[in-house]
């Protein structure tokens, strides 16, 4: 079986074959081919892949290639690359909004100027691999997913590790890793709630909230405190920060795009002659993860990423192996208030015959008035990518929870559009 790779020269590309290798052939997969636009970015992952494995994958720069005979895709592009989401963040910071590549005025760009390319692809797909399964990791993941759908159905997962490391880590600080776990968590991508965390038939959630020391011992007890947690009576991924405490990330001026950036730059030059570009690549893959959140644990950083919820997912389809993850997928009737073809983020059933939600329970009101504004942009953000509109695309800026003025919606949307030629498509209609 060939799994294809869009986006093949990116940075975490070698996570992803390093997860292969350790698969030991349990997914079945026999061949590997790399898509990149960018031949340079290709052949510099390619001397990382090649320090792992003295088996070449394929590098192509034409998406037919890479995607005939595909059995999976992944899908981990970045339109405008780094520079795209040094330009989002700036942009946003500017009008005192917050700057962060998935959420608020950043995360309406990118997805702006990414549902275009990523509707291109789908078609593509299914035009020469309408087999294959998409397994999409580009972000931001909900909104890219649900644009996806619309061309190729239920083939189409998208992935977040956001969810799987937060119950990692109240499963650590419950003291239970060992015993079987079902989970509760529902919402959109970087947008979702841990309603439940059962135990032999038992909830352990509340006695969680109720000790503060075992709050303390993971990120998210200690990035929203003990009292909001019990107040809110379950526990919100990470991305929540910027809705709960707006204030304080918006005044931190998130830039991290910069940095990455910069990084980036001299990792790829550094790789073109590096003697050893396999520690080399690990040392800057060690700085952009401790520097991501300082202060997070030994423990998460060793742990796999979104690579190994793609593993996960590509060897229960493969091998029809039943396992529950937790998955962007069309929702069904799982959440009230959004409608079929909405992508929720919630714990999937996964076999060869594809993700299924399972049973969550519904979002409090608080949360459900959230999720659904800010899926109402997201449909904004689709209605324009579709039509061209223009007036689609401020809406979306306009009504997202997080710009609080129609005035510096219509600046932001004007500056992006300056700044990203991806955006020529807009028109002043509907």
């Amino acid at each position: 079986m060939r799994l294809t790779i869009l986006g093949g020269g990116g940075f975490r590309v070698p996570l992803i074959y390093r997860a292969l290798l350790a698969d030991a052939g349990a997914s079945g997969i026999t061949e590997l081919a790399l898509y990149d636009v960018d031949n340079r970015r290709l052949a510099t992952i390619g001397r990382v892949l090649q320090a792992m494995s003295p088996r070449p994958p394929i590098v192509t720069t034409d998406l037919t290639e890479a995607l005939t005979g595909a059995t999976f895709v992944f899908s981990a592009i970045r339109v405008h690359g780094l520079l795209g989401r040094v330009i989002d963040e700036r942009v946003a910071v500017a009008e005192g909004v917050l700057g962060q590549e998935t959420v608020g005025a950043g995360g309406l760009s990118y997805g702006l100027r990414t549902v275009p390319v990523a509707t291109s692809i789908a078609e593509r797909v299914a035009a020469v691999a309408p087999d294959a399964w998409v397994i999409n990791f580009t972000n931001p993941a909900g909104l890219v997913t649900e644009a996806m759908t619309r061309r190729l159905g239920d083939r189409v997962i998208g992935i977040c590790d956001t969810p799987a490391g937060l119950v990692r880590r109240v499963v650590r600080a419950l003291g239970v890793s060992s015993q079987p776990v079902q989970v509760d968590y529902a919402g959109l991508n970087h947008l979702g709630w841990l309603q439940k965390v059962t135990v032999d038939g038992r909830d352990r959630l509340l006695e969680l909230l109720a000790d503060d020391d075992r709050l303390a011992s993971f990120e998210e007890g200690r990035l929203f405190g003990a009292e909001w947690l019990r107040t809110l009576g379950m526990i919100p991924n990470e991305y929540l920060q910027y809705y709960d405490l707006a204030r304080e990330t918006t005044a931190a001026a998130h830039q991290r795009g910069a940095f990455l950036l910069d990084q980036q730059e001299r990792l790829y030059e550094a790789l073109a002659s590096a003697a050893d570009p396999l520690s080399t690549w690990e040392r800057s893959r060690r700085e952009r993860d401790e520097t991501y959140l300082p202060g997070r644990d030994e423990e998460d950083l060793a742990a796999g990423g979104y690579e190994d919820v793609a593993l996960a997912l590509m060897r229960a389809i493969a091998r029809d192996e039943p396992a529950t993850l937790i998955l962007n997928v069309r929702n069904r009737g799982t959440l009230p208030g959004f409608d079929d073809d909405a992508v929720v983020e919630v714990p999937c059933t996964v076999d060869a015959r594809g993700a299924f939600p399972q049973p969550v329970r519904p979002l409090p009101d608080h949360a459900a008035a959230l999720a659904s504004a800010v899926k109402a942009t997201d449909r904004a953000v689709l209605e324009a990518a579709e039509t061209g509109s223009r007036r689609s695309a401020l809406r979306a800026f306009a009504t997202h929870p997080l710009i609080d003025s129609v005035t510096v919606a219509q600046r932001l949307l004007a500056a992006y559009e300056r700044e990203f030629p991806e955006l020529d498509y807009l028109r002043v209609v509907r």
